[in-house]
């Protein structure tokens, strides 16, 4: 392709919308463009990107045996209503109305669809297993879309749908995904990350993500990890092995309600009454599917309100205003504490279940509690874990291990769903006893347009993006440095027509453009090869070609180049 027949709008300056490093170079490189928030047109670079993307994950599927089929984008409200969904997703999803004033929505995923198309169809335990997969762009309304692809409203994404006659089919089938998960990573060029993951609104009873590891602020998520085994998981789901042992030295002291004037925080209460965190109990009033919930946890601590939400089992849950909180404790907030709160359900961190002698609120301006202990001065039925995990805490799941945490982006997720939309919608199946049963599912997804952001987050330089080479929109790219020397013009041409039937791709810059100019496009596009064709490399019979990643120069005699160059671009790792 010769750069003034494309359209590869580059930019000087960072765009003032871009916060994300890999955000901007794509919009700078003229990879994407913004429609409105969190969407974008994919221009021809991107589009190339995206195509080999698609085509690694197709072939994959399709090797793991999976079938391809295409799903609608435009759902009926009533297969979400049937699987509870519709009020679980609530805002996120892209909603409309049709003449007749029937609601759909844009898919965002497809588990709905899937189990609908497949409750007509699937009867037999004889039909089992089956894999179904699409690669199709989704929707979801962000309330916040930012950082370009990577917390889009529209997108691209692979996902599919495993249906299984027990649950050692599903485990068969997952682990079949997982598998076909990192050889599609591999191949993209990522080294990969498996993790366990919070189910969410998908259900179900497991889940993994897979992570791409950055040092950078595109690391969305944050992956805790042990040093000694293979534990990881999402700050979701991470949890961590405490000491739950209850200091049974310290008899219970009489309770006694302390004046604390204007201590709100943990911090001003903590030196206030001269006691460390470890030994105050935050009361953290919210209100779950509009009821109230009081969720206790360690004052050293910080809350994870995904395995609150969890715990809970509700659609939604928020933090209690400043007026909710005075109508049920009486006090501003900065005072709430158990002994005395009623009306309230409790769920309780189960560090807390082991601590005597500690402080709360008193549900009482500037008052607090010291000497509490329970169940003298307050009952629970059951504790729970409640924390986010911390670096330097030991590993839930083997004896010696820390942990440590990274950086990450999610680009495909794995759930094993069970029954959860089967059940619902009625996707069931007769077994060799003639029983009906439902058939049991997993669901699996890659994000398309996320995966070539994560490429740009995790593969850049002050110059720009350096892409893995299975993934980059040319194999090659030719600079001649005087678009007015006939002489290169042919030399270049000549060498992009040769190699282009040696089987490469190549782009080949063609535009009436200072050499300088030409080169700090190269850097920003980010084609793995470069090859100059310049006045002095012809007069000593050599191009010089330059890789993008390392920054490593050869030069090559111009008679072999075709030949030199192709070996250079095939032992890129």
């Amino acid at each position: 392709m010769q750069w003034t027949k494309s359209y590869i709008p580059t930019l000087r300056e960072d765009p003032a919308e871009a916060e994300l490093i890999s955000h901007k170079l794509l919009m700078r490189a003229g990879f994407i463009r913004k429609v409105t928030a969190g969407i974008y047109n994919y221009l021809p670079l991107m589009q190339r990107v995206l195509l080999k993307i698609t085509q690694i994950v197709r072939e994959e599927m399709d090797n793991a045996g999976a079938l391809e089929i295409t799903m609608p984008v435009l759902h009926p409200s009533e297969l979400w209503i049937a699987s509870g969904r519709w009020d679980v997703v609530g805002k996120e999803q892209m909603r409309l109305k049709d003449r007749h004033m029937r609601d759909l929505c844009l898919g965002g995923t497809h588990e709905e669809v899937v189990t609908d198309l497949v409750a007509g169809e699937l009867k037999s335990y004889r039909q089992l297993p089956k894999n179904l997969y699409q690669i199709q762009v989704k929707f979801r309304d962000e309330i916040r879309p930012r950082f370009g692809l990577m917390r889009g409203r529209e997108f691209i994404m692979k996902d599919a749908y495993s249906f299984d006659v027990d649950e050692a089919g599903l485990d068969e089938s997952y682990k079949i995904m997982v598998d076909a998960y990192f050889k599609v990573f591999e191949r993209c060029g990522f080294d990969i990350r498996k993790v366990e993951g919070d189910t969410g609104a998908m259900g179900g009873t497991g889940a993994h993500e897979f992570m791409v590891i950055v040092d950078t602020e595109g690391g969305e998520g944050i992956i805790y990890y042990c040093d000694e085994c293979d534990y990881a998981a999402t700050d979701e789901k991470a949890s961590f092995r405490g000491n739950l042992k209850t200091d049974s030295s310290a008899s219970p002291q009489e309770l006694e309600l302390v004046h604390t004037p204007n201590m709100k925080t943990v911090e001003e209460v903590t030196a206030f009454l001269k006691v460390p965190a470890t030994k105050l109990v935050k009361t953290l009033l919210y209100l779950a599917d509009g009821e109230p919930v009081a969720a206790l946890i360690r004052g050293d601590r910080t809350i994870n309100e995904v395995k609150l939400k969890n715990n809970l089992a509700c659609n939604q849950l928020e933090m209690a205003d400043a007026d909710t909180v005075k109508r049920l404790t009486g006090a501003d907030v900065g005072f709430a504490g158990p002994h005395g709160l009623s009306g309230v359900n409790f769920v309780v961190d189960n560090e807390v279940s082991v601590m005597n002698n500690f402080v709360v609120g008193a549900n009482k301006d500037d008052h607090h509690f010291i000497n509490v202990n329970h169940p003298r001065d307050f009952k629970f039925e059951q504790t729970t874990d409640l924390k986010m995990a911390e670096v330097g805490e030991k590993c839930p799941r083997c004896e010696n291990g820390t942990l440590h945490s990274h950086r990450g982006i999610e680009v495909g997720n794995t759930f094993k769903l069970g029954t959860k939309y089967s059940s619902s919608i009625g996707a069931k199946f007769i077994d060799e006893d003639n029983q009906e049963k439902p058939i049991i599912m997993g669901s699996y997804g890659i994000g398309i347009t996320r995966t070539a952001q994560a490429a740009v987050e995790r593969y850049h330089d002050e110059n720009g993006i350096i892409w893995p080479k299975p993934i980059a929109p040319y194999d090659i790219e030719i600079i001649y440095t005087n678009s007015s020397d006939e002489n290169q013009k042919r030399i270049a041409f000549d060498l992009y027509n040769r190699l282009q039937k040696d089987g490469k791709t190549v782009l080949i810059d063609d535009r009436d453009e200072r050499a300088g100019v030409k080169f700090k496009d190269a850097d920003l596009i980010g084609i793995p090869v470069r090859v100059v064709i310049g006045e002095r490399g012809i007069k000593e019979g050599i191009a010089e070609v330059k890789l993008r990643a390392t920054g490593e120069v050869s030069k090559v005699s111009l008679e072999d180049a075709a030949e030199k160059v192709v070996e250079i671009h095939d032992n890129i790792s």
